[in-house]
């Protein structure tokens, strides 16, 4: 990824921080998106390699602040050739008719117009050099069903759809368009879904998912960077309009 620009979203979340870290290592510079300029701050403190980390404060669902971002990077580094849309929400767990609309509706908003804005803003300077990778941060939820997580396995179904019609759009503009879909991960978000099931015991919660993994363990954050940096690459050049798991065969079944 030598003399490359990826732009991440969600940058301070455990997968995030995870992506940029190994996008850094592979010579890469970094564009960091994300809602809080402290945490972006501090990220890039840690990060310390100032001349390849720029950042802008972006809230998933503001138009004009995506844009933005993707007018900054281009101004910073003079491209963009790869997008990891990885900024999400796992919202509220419990069952579907316990849901307020909005609260359903918040889930699909920043999970797939998130992307889709990303989409929207960030293929076109991809067209204009010809080239691009767009990868979308799905999950296994966006494969099969999972109680408690209507809105977010929907949204995440929904992710699956969108990069499969960006493909069909972008292929002879050089871009390649596709999600990565994580499995349970060590992450804030499982840590949340488990006490959102079970306050008192939120161990019990991973225990009972582990059952679901044949590989019986959650992926690193290092394990999903690794396949997004692939896929961002050169060397998946005849990858397009998929959905890669990263997942442990919990979706296998």
């Amino acid at each position: 990824m030598e003399d490359k620009v990826v732009l991440i979203t969600g940058a301070t979340g455990g997968i995030g921080t995870a992506n940029a870290i190994r996008f850094l290592d592979e010579g890469a510079s970094v564009f960091l998106t994300g809602r809080s300029p402290e945490k972006l701050d501090t990220l890039a403190k840690k990060l310390n390699k100032p001349a390849k980390i720029q950042s802008c404060v972006v809230e998933a669902i503001d138009e004009a602040a995506v844009e933005r971002s993707i007018t900054q990077c281009l101004s910073e580094f003079g491209r963009v050739d790869s997008i990891i849309a990885n900024a999400g929400t796992e919202g509220k767990v419990q069952a579907l008719e316990e849901y307020s609309v909005e609260d359903f509706n918040r889930t699909l908003l920043v999970n797939v117009t998130g992307v889709w804005l990303y989409l929207k803003h960030g293929l076109k300077p991809m067209r204009d050099q010809k080239s691009g990778s767009f990868v979308a941060i799905s999950s296994g939820a966006g494969s099969v069903g999972f109680p408690g997580l209507c809105p977010y396995s929907a949204s995440k179904h929904a992710v699956n759809g969108l990069i499969k019609t960006a493909c069909l759009e972008n292929a002879n503009y050089g871009i390649r368009v596709n999600a990565l879909a994580p499995g349970p991960t060590d992450t804030r978000m499982m840590e949340s879904v488990g006490a959102q099931i079970n306050a008192e015991d939120p161990a019990a919660f991973k225990d009972m998912v582990l059952t679901s993994i044949p590989m019986q363990r959650y992926a690193t954050v290092e394990e999903i960077a690794n396949l997004a940096v692939f896929l961002a690459s050169d060397e998946s050049s005849f990858c397009n309009g998929a959905v890669y798991m990263a997942d442990g065969g919990f979706t296998a079944a």
